[in-house]
């Protein structure tokens, strides 16, 4: 049984305080009863959304190992650096093992900027053959620079989660030679790359930056703000929609370098004040994945009381299958594999456990005791 609707926070109200042993009398005594009555009722919430929290983490936990070990690895390095959890080391060594076969494959077969396109080609390859929308806009956008996807989706990525683990290729010069034969500026500041990879590229900047290569941060922000001015959102598909909400959101999570630093709420100011204006349209114009990281944002920047916080909670809450124990896709499907993203998320926005730089090689060596090869320390 799916839940239908979110109910209002009026209600949530009603039917939280329906279910304390205390009457409103007794609140009516002190000078203070509407704060205590609202605290109540606050923390009747966050208990009712941990435990939806946690039947979602039980299904997928389960099951865990039956995935594949990029999209273990992407649900066993999230809830580590949730929780510290040591029982998540055999997933995040699946994410390091990923890093390292990507990182040793291009290092022995990638020296030239030609090599590097031809890199880009074959992967492209995989988008031409898909007939969704959003693919196939990736494809017309980049096929005539293929070494995007070369750089920006294999090379950087990789390079910047073993650079967050306090690792390093043992060819790292090699690699960051790769990363300088090319300016990654035009990519970042193609309106239409960005209507393609909009979310891609905010990571891919705050990698460039992490890893002290190029810095093409704020040329990028400058970009996106006038590629999707905020005046001109009734005119975007809700796909394009969801493209410039998933690049906003990201532009905070890459800051944060995924979950394991505070932001500054005033740095990113006018995302939340954007957010705030336009929940509403957030809320009914995209899926409950791109909810979920508005509402982590928000979290990252420590802005627990925010209504749109709320607004996402009650939203994604309300999302969750309650005979399957998971939020399903749009169309109905429950395949573990595939709704993966969209769940952990969900299970870090209703029980989130703060930020934590974490794992790292000197602060928890026991997840590094056996690093994959090509990997060491930097």
């Amino acid at each position: 049984m799916q839940r239908k609707k979110a109910p209002s926070l009026l209600t949530l109200a009603i039917l939280g305080l329906a279910q304390v042993t205390f009457s409103y009398d007794a609140f009516a005594k002190t000078a203070d009863s509407q704060t205590q009555a609202s605290t109540a009722v606050i923390a009747l919430q966050a208990t009712r959304y941990q435990e939806d929290a946690e039947l979602i983490k039980k299904t997928f936990e389960e099951q865990l190992y039956t995935l594949n070990a990029e999209t273990a690895g992407h649900y066993g390095l999230r809830m580590y650096r949730q929780t510290l959890n040591p029982k998540y080391s055999a997933a995040v060594w699946s994410d390091m093992a990923r890093v390292a076969s990507t990182l040793n494959n291009i290092a022995a077969t990638v020296h030239t900027k030609e090599q590097a396109k031809k890199y880009g080609e074959d992967k492209l390859e995989t988008y031409k053959e898909k007939n969704k929308p959003r693919s196939q806009l990736r494809y017309q956008v980049t096929k005539d620079k293929p070494e995007y996807l070369f750089l920006g989706i294999d090379l950087l990525s990789t390079m910047a989660r073993a650079n967050e683990y306090g690792l390093k290729h043992q060819d790292d010069s090699h690699l960051r030679g790769l990363l300088g034969q090319f300016d990654f500026k035009p990519y970042a500041t193609d309106p239409d790359m960005i209507r393609a990879w909009a979310a891609q590229l905010a990571n891919q900047v705050y990698w460039l930056r992490q890893l002290g290569e190029q810095d093409v941060v704020d040329d990028f922000v400058a970009v996106l703000q006038k590629t999707y001015p905020d005046s001109k959102d009734k005119e975007l598909s809700d796909q394009q929609f969801s493209n410039k909400i998933y690049g906003l959101t990201h532009l905070i999570f890459a800051a944060s370098e995924y979950y394991q630093h505070p932001v500054d709420p005033k740095e990113f100011a006018w995302i939340y004040t954007y957010f705030d204006k336009n929940i509403d349209q957030i809320l009914t114009r995209t899926k409950n994945d791109v909810i979920a990281e508005v509402g982590i944002s928000y979290l990252l920047a420590g802005k627990l009381n925010s209504s749109t916080l709320a607004d996402t909670q009650a939203t994604i809450a309300h999302a969750i299958d309650m005979d399957k124990n998971m939020i399903p896709s749009t169309d109905g499907d429950y395949e573990l594999q595939k709704g993966e993203h969209r769940n952990v998320l969900a299970i870090m926005l209703l029980h989130w456990q703060g930020v934590h730089n974490a794992p790292t090689v000197n602060n928890h060596p026991p997840v590094f005791k056996n690093v994959p090869y090509g990997l060491v320390e930097k």
